[in-house]
Formats: C-alpha cells, structure tokens, sequence
C-alpha cells in the first residue's frame, strides 16, 4: 500500500525476514536461559513478578513486544518501547547478600537482556537450517540497535555486528553464574506448572523444546548450570530436524496466531511486504 508506515525495520530488513520464523519461540526460550545466568538481571525479574506463576505471560508479553517493533508501524513501535521504559523506570531489586538496591534499568542490565536474546535469535535460527550469510548476520546483529534504543539503551554502546557480539560475551563472562533464581528458571522451563490431563503432552512436546533450547546454549552456560548437554554434533543435528519439522507448517496458518502482527503488516504495506527466507541474499 502506497505510502503506509514500514515501520522501524522496514520490509527489506534481515530482522523482518527472520522474525518470521517458527524457529524464534525456541530462539526466545534459549534467551530466558541465557539471560538468568546474570544474577542482577534475573534477580529484578524474579523480585517483580511471580515468574513461576506467569512466566506464560511474560513469554507472550516479550513476543508481542518482538511482533510489536519489528512489523507495527512506528508509531505502535515507540509506543511499546515507552511502556517498556516506563516499567523499568519504577522496579528496583535487592542483592541479598550486601543488601544493595539497584535499578532494573541499569544500562548493563539492559545490555546483557539484549545481547541474549540477539544472540539466541541469530544462533537458533541459524542453527536450524535458515540460510544466512555472515554478512547478513552482521546486519541482523546492527539493525537491533533500534530495538535497544526502545529499552533505554544508548545505541552506540550496543554491539553492531558479530565480532563486537562475541567481544561483549568475553567481557561478561566472569559476571554469570547459576544462581538460585536461574536455577529456578531452569527448573520451570522443565517442568512448567500444568493441568494434570495435559502432563503428558508437557512431558512429549515441551520437554523437547526445552531440552533442545538448553541444547543450544553455549558450553560455558551448560558448565554453569551444571546439567549435561547432548555432543554438540547432537544437538546441531536436532536443532536442524526440528526447524525442517517446524517450516513445514504453512506460514499463514502460523500467522493466524494472536496478535497475528505479520498479517496485520502485509493488510498495512501489501502482499509484497511477506516475510520469506528466500528475499535474504537479495
């Protein structure tokens, strides 16, 4: 449609194609894993929400925020990174064993939710099959310092491609650790609270998404949980079957799914603005 908002990302962005993808829900439980291994940061989501509670909650709410800003309009996408900041602005948490009491929306924190969840986008989805050249991957890595800069970030001091990725992970490495609070993540990406009937279901299918999310964690996050992990060969060879499994799914019958926010953008710009792995490289 001629004239109409692209958005923040636009249709001609890596972030619009991969964002797509089936892929991302394993991709978003890898991030939940990764990012509970900084003690401050999980620390000011276990102190602010009952996770255990609603952690199906705040799993769609960070998907409607992902949806959000790379497929709404700009003016929808700002929106929702206010609201964002705004939250953060009023939360604090404790360190119990100094008593400090500190901002969620300390920059640091903020930087190493982002970097954990870029990381765990670009690796699942690469992983698992989606075809994506290095180059495309830097600029993937790039273009999400719009969406930093929608969580209070400076984008400047944000990562912009692979090699400025890698250096960050090096730096923060000696800050993870697998305290009580990712332990208690941990424990219920494995067994999440269900209604009897359905613990069977829960032990088939969320057990393997969960376990392969786990799988493609990086082996310093396997050492720091301490639970084993299959061969990296393994894993890589499950990552690779599920994302053919998952692809195999008609792409509108996935995206009839609420908030439906790739329909909504191609009613928005028209059919051309579809998200499909065959526009990267172009």
């Amino acid at each position: 449609m001629t004239g109409a908002d692209p958005g923040l990302f636009t249709p001609e962005s890596v972030t619009w194609q991969m964002h797509g993808d089936p892929m991302m829900w394993i991709a978003g439980i890898r991030a939940l894993y990764l990012q509970a291994l900084h003690p401050r940061a999980v620390r000011g989501v276990m102190q602010n929400s009952d996770f255990r509670r609603d952690a199906w909650g705040r799993l769609m709410r960070i998907a409607h925020f992902v949806g959000t800003t790379t497929y709404g309009t700009t003016e929808a996408a700002e929106r929702a990174g206010a609201r964002v900041r705004k939250i953060h602005r009023m939360l604090t948490a404790t360190d119990p064993d100094t008593g400090e009491r500190y901002g969620v929306d300390e920059p640091d924190l903020l930087l190493w939710v982002h970097c954990a969840e870029i990381d765990s986008y670009l690796h699942v989805l690469r992983g698992s099959g989606l075809r994506l050249t290095d180059a495309e991957a830097d600029r993937y890595i790039g273009e999400h310092r719009k969406s930093a800069r929608l969580v209070g970030l400076d984008p400047g001091t944000v990562p912009a491609d692979r090699a400025e990725l890698a250096a960050y992970f090096e730096k923060v490495r000696p800050d993870l650790a697998a305290g009580p609070e990712a332990r208690e993540v941990d424990d219920f990406l494995l067994h999440p609270p269900t209604h009897p009937l359905l613990v069977p279901a829960r032990e088939v299918l969320w057990r393997h998404v969960a376990q392969l999310a786990y799988a493609s964690l990086p082996p310093y996050a396997h050492e720091l949980y301490g639970r084993p992990a299959p061969a990296p060969a393994t894993a890589a060879r499950q990552l690779r079957l599920t994302g053919l499994l998952l692809r195999r799914v008609p792409a509108r019958l996935r995206w009839q799914l609420p908030p439906k926010h790739i329909l909504s953008a191609m009613a928005r710009l028209g059919p051309d603005a579809r998200p499909a792995p065959y526009k990267l490289g172009r």
